[in-house]
């Protein structure tokens, strides 16, 4: 499935001419029709868009070039460029893939250090052994904000403090879902989905496990199941943009054009 400059224009806000300016400096190489014209697929537009954002930023075009190739060739076979957030921060373009993000130039890891701050100053209060709990609930709620301290600094440290909150009440949804995340950042994405719709069993309006398990269905190749979580997401959260992008890429994945047109625009007025 391909788009033309005309719908591309439409959806990403970009005139004929910047797309074509684009396309002549190098950041996609796009199809030809059957009459020579422009065709571009779902990657390109979300090349496309994110060059547009770049440059909105004042990123010097050849530091676009360089970093967006630089993320297709870093980008493991068989997985999608359409997953990841590409932002400047000043002088300094970072990429997202959910809660890791990383300097494409560089390779290295970073830090959102307003967080980091954070995580450091509460790191020896984190540390310590949880008070002496009056009740099991309120002893699994400690246990969860533990976890959550702990993201952060130790991973494994608060994936056992969320499995701990769990164990005392198997009904704490945010301890399912930040579980289940972070499963699912690890590579155990059908593991995620069983945290995923624990919460939704016990909390079936919670609109971020909704999103989640969308995800996490998208990535287990069950693209039917993710596109009904999504769209129950975005039932429960109708400004969820991010939703709305990876629907598009669903629709896209499954031929379904003018599913993937809507969902785009959508995430495009949001944003």
């Amino acid at each position: 499935m391909s788009y033309t400059v005309r719908e591309v224009s439409a959806m990403l806000g970009l005139s004929a001419s910047q797309i074509r300016g684009y396309t002549a400096r190098g950041f996609l190489a796009p199809g030809r029709g059957s009459r020579g014209e422009l065709r571009f697929g779902f990657q390109d537009l979300v090349i496309l868009r994110t060059a547009a954002e770049l440059t909105a930023a004042k990123v010097p075009q050849r530091k676009i070039k360089r970093v967006l190739e630089q993320v297709r060739a870093d980008l493991p076979e068989g997985q999608s460029i359409t997953r990841l957030r590409i932002a400047a921060d000043g002088d300094r373009v970072s990429v997202r893939d959910g809660a890791i993000i990383w300097n494409p130039e560089s390779g290295q890891k970073l830090f959102d250090f307003s967080i980091a701050d954070i995580v450091e100053k509460t790191r020896t209060f984190a540390l310590r052994a949880v008070p002496p709990p009056k009740s099991d609930e309120e002893d699994a709620d400690a246990c969860f904000e533990l976890g959550c301290e702990l993201e952060s600094s130790d991973p494994a440290a608060a994936r056992d403090a969320y499995e701990r909150a769990l164990q005392l009440d198997s009904k704490h949804v945010e301890a399912h879902i930040n579980l289940g995340r972070m499963l699912h950042e690890e590579g155990h994405p059908a593991d995620a989905e069983k945290h995923y719709h624990s919460a939704l069993a016990i909390d079936s309006e919670h609109a971020v496990a909704a999103f989640n398990l969308g995800v996490a269905l998208e990535d287990l190749g069950r693209l039917s199941d993710a596109v009904s979580a999504y769209e129950t997401a975005l039932d429960l959260d109708p400004d969820n943009a991010d939703a709305h992008y990876n629907l598009a890429g669903v629709y896209e994945r499954q031929g379904d054009k003018a599913g993937a047109l809507r969902h785009l625009k959508e995430y495009r007025k949001l944003g």
